[in-house]
C-alpha cells in the first residue's frame, strides 16, 4: 500500500494532529456528525444537499472547539448520501481539522483490505473505528496505514455491550480487558491504535486505563447518553482522551438558530470537560 508507513515507529500523523489541537485549543471534544433527515432544520431540507448543508453549518459553528469531527458512515449510506459524506470530509479537512470516520468495520482479511481502502483512500479519513472480533488478521489492513488512527472497539457504551464484552475468560480477565491488553501488546506496533471505551462506564474505563497507560481513548456517551463528565474524567486520566458528543450538539435546536445552539452546547461541554481536567 503506497500510503502505508509500516517501518515508522513514530506516533501516527492523526494522533499528532489531535495532540496539537488539544494543546492549542484546550479541547478534548470530538463532535459527532450523525445527521438524521427527520431532525435537521427545514432550512437545510430545502437544499438539494441537505445533509451537507446541515453539517457545514455545524462545522462552521464548532470547528474551533473540536479536536476532530466524527461522521458516522451509516447515517450517510442509508440515505445514499455518500457524496455528501465526501463533501463533509473534504470541508472538515479544508479547515485543517482531522476526521475520524466511524464505520466499526470487521471482516476477514481480504474483505478488510477493501474496507480499509474505502475508508482511508476513497474517503480520505484520518482515523476509523473497527471491530476486533475477527482478530489480528482482520485488523491488519487498517493498522498498516501507520499514519492514520485506528480505534478498536473495547468496552462500548450501549447497554447490550456487556452480553459479550464482560464475559470472564480462563485468564481471569474479562473479554474487554483482554482486548485492551492485546491492543497494547500486539496490535500497536505502528503507534496508531486507540480504543473505544464508553464514557458511561467509569469503573470499567478506569480498569482499561490501568491496562493501557497513555493510549488514546475515544469516549462516547457524553450528552444524549448521560455520561457523568466528572466521573469519566477521573477514570480516564493519565492518557489521551477524545470525548465524543453527537446528538446533544447537533439537535440543540430545531429552529433557524440550530448552529448557534450547537456551538453553545459544544462550548458548555468543553467547559465542563476542562473543569475536571488535571
Amino acid at each position: 500500500m503506497s500510503e502505508s508507513l509500516k517501518e515508522s515507529p513514530r506516533t501516527s500523523r492523526f494522533f499528532e494532529q489531535i495532540a496539537d489541537r488539544q494543546r492549542t485549543l484546550n479541547t478534548r471534544l470530538c463532535v459527532g456528525l450523525d445527521p438524521d433527515l427527520s431532525r435537521i432544520p427545514d432550512a437545510c431540507k430545502a437544499s438539494d444537499r441537505p445533509i451537507f448543508e446541515f453539517n457545514k453549518a455545524i462545522i462552521d459553528a464548532t470547528h474551533d472547539l473540536a479536536s476532530c469531527f466524527k461522521p458516522q458512515i451509516a447515517h450517510y449510506a442509508s440515505e445514499t448520501a455518500e457524496d455528501q459524506l465526501q463533501e463533509t470530509i473534504d470541508y472538515i479537512q479544508g479547515k485543517e481539522v482531522p476526521v475520524l470516520l466511524d464505520a466499526k468495520r470487521g471482516d476477514v482479511g481480504s474483505t478488510a483490505e477493501m474496507y480499509a481502502r474505502e475508508l482511508f483512500e476513497r474517503y480520505g479519513a484520518d482515523a476509523v473505528t473497527v471491530n476486533p472480533y475477527l482478530g489480528e488478521d482482520a485488523l491488519k489492513p487498517y493498522l498498516d496505514y501507520a499514519d492514520r488512527g485506528v480505534f478498536i472497539l473495547c468496552r462500548t457504551s450501549n447497554p447490550g455491550g456487556s452480553d459479550l464484552q464482560n464475559l470472564m475468560l480462563e485468564s481471569g480477565l474479562t473479554l474487554y480487558e483482554h482486548v485492551a491488553k492485546t491492543a497494547r501488546d500486539k496490535w500497536n506496533d505502528n503507534n496508531n491504535v486507540g480504543l473505544v471505551v464508553g464514557a458511561t462506564r467509569p469503573e470499567e474505563l478506569r480498569k482499561i486505563r490501568n491496562i493501557c497507560g497513555k493510549m488514546t481513548f475515544l469516549l462516547p456517551g457524553v450528552g444524549a447518553q448521560g455520561a457523568d463528565v466528572k466521573e469519566m474524567m477521573g477514570a480516564g486520566q493519565g492518557g489521551g482522551m477524545l470525548i465524543s458528543s453527537s446528538r446533544a450538539i447537533l439537535y440543540a435546536s430545531s429552529g433557524e438558530d440550530f448552529a448557534e445552539a450547537a456551538r453553545r452546547v459544544a462550548q458548555e461541554t468543553c467547559n465542563e470537560i476542562s473543569r475536571y481536567s488535571n
